[in-house]
């Protein structure tokens, strides 16, 4: 399946059919490879298999998902109802923006319909996500031959079958005509483009502890008394969960230490986020990236709490999360390292060498860090990221 998904980027249609075959030989009751067989056949031009695949696709599927709805797309493209057809893809990449043949999908769609902006932004992305991936040639020509089927003696058995011969005349497809858009349609599209691409939930996450470090730093000048109530109410103690201060666990991820010595504090985490955040946000996509976040704040101090060690020391900061992010982004690189060819392995490998530096540093002497909480939320992230991330959950398009 990983040969097929990699010949498909790369335009060679009639080896992802062979790859996807011989896998359909090994897996014959998985969606995954049936899609993949469609999907190879759509770029060989054979409409007929592309059908048959996508129907048992749906078979194996009858209460619908990801895969399911991405064959229904590909029916809907050789009927030509291409808004509908876009409408599944949307819905496909709302749930997993990582799947690069999607966008690939979408970006040929949205060409058809004259959307040229947004079109280039989706091929752009589906060539990220393929590691430098064309697609070319894997769907039907614009202004060649319809989709229409056209091979009405082959049988589909699951593998890859040759064409016979046509049964109907190729027609020209008719495409829309390209139309300038007017000013609101253009700043419709570019909303949208910020709505999709830019990794909102990491700088929203930033902006939040950011603003409520400056309304503290303020507070510690002009009402210092309450600034030392918040703190006090607000850090996680080891006897947090005995004395029924749950709320403390979330409190404490948005706390970090005073002025002057908090600058570097909240500066190295915010960097941190800002730099991890927003690839993990944006190959998980924002609501599996923010239950990452905060299960694994939650996780690090929860091991804080269960691990003996002094009870007057408190733990305050968005470490424990921000170290969950760093797991997400090990597990997805852990995962993929094989399919990313040297670029995967060298990235893993950076990525064991600052996890290793980080504790390093972390267990040195007067370091005043909270390692316990620190290693729960590397748990808790990689732990997670391997259930959530589509590679594992899917084994496809990465």
């Amino acid at each position: 399946m990983e040969q097929g998904r990699q010949a498909l980027a790369q335009g060679q249609g009639r080896e992802a059919a062979l790859a996807y075959a011989h896998a359909a030989q090994a897996e014959p009751e998985n969606p995954m490879v049936h899609l993949g067989l469609a999907e190879a056949n759509l770029a060989l031009r054979s409409y007929d298999i592309v059908r048959m695949a996508c129907r048992r696709v749906q078979e194996l599927q009858p209460q619908g998902g990801l895969e399911a709805t991405l064959a229904q797309a590909l029916l809907d493209l050789l009927d030509r109802r291409y808004e509908r057809a876009l409408s599944n893809v949307d819905k496909v990449l709302s749930e997993d923006p990582g799947i690069a043949y999607a966008h690939a999908l979408r970006s040929y769609l949205l060409r058809i319909q004259g959307q040229d902006y947004d079109a280039n932004l989706a091929r752009a992305r589906a060539a990220r996500l393929s590691f430098g991936g064309r697609f070319e040639d894997c769907f039907p020509p614009m202004t060649k031959p319809s989709p229409a089927p056209i091979e009405r003696s082959t049988t589909y058995t699951g593998g890859y079958q040759g064409t016979t011969e046509p049964s109907r005349k190729p027609q020209q497809e008719s495409i829309p005509a390209w139309t300038r858009p007017n000013q609101m349609q253009r700043q419709m599209l570019r909303t949208n483009f910020l709505l999709r691409y830019i990794p909102v939930v990491t700088y929203t996450i930033i902006g939040i502890n950011v603003l409520i470090y400056l309304l503290i730093s303020i507070l510690m000048i002009v009402a210092p008394d309450l600034a030392s109530l918040i703190y006090g109410y607000g850090v996680l103690a080891p006897t947090s969960l005995q004395d029924g201060e749950i709320w403390r666990l979330i409190t404490s991820m948005f706390l970090h230490a005073p002025p002057p010595s908090g600058i570097l504090h909240i500066g190295l985490n915010m960097l941190s986020l800002l730099f991890m955040g927003r690839d993990v946000e944006i190959l998980f996509g924002k609501w599996r990236f923010l239950l990452i976040y905060f299960l694994a704040g939650l996780g690090g101090g929860l091991l804080f709490i269960l691990m003996p060690g002094d009870a007057n020391v408190v733990v305050l900061g968005a470490s424990g999360a921000i170290f969950g992010v760093f797991g997400a982004l090990g597990a997805f690189l852990l995962t993929n390292r094989r399919a990313m060819g040297e670029l995967g392995r060298a990235a893993f490998s950076n990525w064991i060498f600052w996890l290793g530096l980080n504790l390093l540093f972390g267990f040195m002497p007067g370091s005043n860090i909270a390692v316990m909480a620190h290693i729960g939320g590397l748990i808790v992230g990689f732990v997670l990221a391997l259930i959530l991330l589509p590679g594992v959950q899917r084994s496809r398009r990465i």
